[in-house]
């Protein structure tokens, strides 16, 4: 069978039935726009979220309280946790390797000002933390670099709770409450929004010692070491376990590196994309059984048809050919449609809802396309061997 022969039976035998190729490759292209639409919106949201946490900076090194590996045996009263302190953030500032030290603690508390009251978020920390952080004073300055265990009243207003409570007054010098306690505004943070769910506007910046007397802590929540580029992460992890290891006496504290945060939030994210394109996939599985049916059908409607080709020379090679080529071809343009919808839809759906993260990589593109031909001729191997194995004589008799 010559190759022009072969594209003119397959094509023929396409258009003789329209509505039953469109409804076949319909399926497939229903399911490969599912597949695309939620592996875009699962990939557009993964990419978000890490942009968001690595916004800060990919040179962190997170210290918490307490250890989190379990050991085989009570530790008794030996196993109580020593809180980390000022003096412990104080003394990691002494790594060679530290850019920054920034100690936090944090909680939530009611501000008065300018005749008005709300309550909103508190943040005990450094003066480091501007620099580390990358978030830029709009107005004014951040807290000063004061005696850390006693440090002056000052406070820096994150943008949203400054325009509430003072309007398009000048916060500056302004004496505010917090729970009970007077502090003076010394700056105002620029606008950050949110991340990760966490409005950086509503804040309000008090320095460490002063947050854990509102707060009532004898420790902080976690201590950021922020190190120079270039500089091996393991080398940072080895001198704060020497420097905080020597003050506590016992390593009750647990060093989390920003690669290993990104580590687990990537793999969850990738489930999340995985799952959603699991839900995708059941579409297509439905295009499957559809290739399957109407080529099943097509065989038995072709029985005579099949049964001329034999006599007239064709091989059981070439038949089956003939078949997978029709499934492959209806599977392949149902691919090219799929794509066409799902990376419109998508994008659709981006301008409709800018909040949405959409984003389709080129391999998305590819593999789904794959997939769609992949589908067609798996689906389409049963009714072509059928077709392949019809004996001539019996199919023209058929006829």
């Amino acid at each position: 069978m010559l190759i022009n022969d072969f594209i003119k039976l397959t094509g023929t035998s396409l258009l003789a039935h329209k509505l039953r190729s469109f409804l076949t490759l319909l399926g497939i292209a229903v399911g490969i726009t599912a597949v695309v639409l939620l592996t875009s919106i699962g990939e557009g949201i993964h990419r978000f979220v890490l942009d968001e946490f690595t916004q800060f900076g990919t040179t962190l090194v997170a210290i918490n309280p307490g250890k989190t590996t379990t050991h085989g045996m009570s530790m008794g009263v030996f196993g109580t946790v020593r809180p980390l302190s000022i003096e412990d953030a104080e003394a990691l500032k002494q790594l060679p390797l530290a850019k920054s030290v920034v100690g936090f603690v944090q909680g939530n508390a009611e501000i008065q000002a300018n005749n008005r009251t709300r309550r909103t978020t508190i943040y005990g920390t450094s003066h480091d933390f501007p620099e580390a952080f990358t978030m830029p004073v709009q107005s004014g300055k951040f807290l000063p670099s004061d005696d850390p265990t006693a440090p002056r009243a000052f406070a820096v207003l994150g943008h949203k709770v400054r325009e509430e409570l003072f309007g398009s007054k000048n916060p500056l010098g302004q004496r505010i409450r917090i729970g009970g306690n007077r502090y003076r505004v010394i700056g105002v943070m620029a606008p950050k929004g949110q991340v990760l769910g966490f409005d950086l506007d509503d804040t309000v910046y008090i320095p460490m010692a002063r947050g854990l007397e509102l707060f009532n802590r004898d420790g902080l929540i976690e201590i950021d070491v922020m190190y120079h580029e270039g500089t091996q992460v393991d080398q940072v992890v080895k001198g704060i376990k020497r420097i905080l290891t020597a003050r506590h006496g016992r390593e009750d504290f647990t060093i989390t590196t920003q690669q290993q945060m990104l580590d687990v939030l990537g793999s969850i994210l990738n489930v999340l994309t995985f799952a959603v394109g699991a839900i995708g996939g059941i579409s297509l599985l439905v295009g499957g059984i559809g290739i399957i049916t109407i080529m099943t059908i097509s065989v038995t409607e072709r029985t005579g048809e099949i049964g001329l080709l034999r006599a007239l020379g064709a091989k059981q090679s070439q038949v089956l050919m003939l078949f997978l080529g029709e499934a492959v071809v209806l599977s392949a343009i149902g691919g090219l449609a799929g794509l066409v919808l799902g990376i419109g839809i998508g994008q659709l759906l981006h301008v409709a809802i800018p909040a949405l993260p959409v984003h389709t990589p080129i391999t998305f593109v590819l593999l789904a396309e794959s997939i769609a031909v992949i589908i067609g001729l798996a689906a389409g191997v049963i009714p072509a061997r059928h077709a392949a194995r019809l004996d001539p004589v019996e199919a023209l008799r058929a006829e």
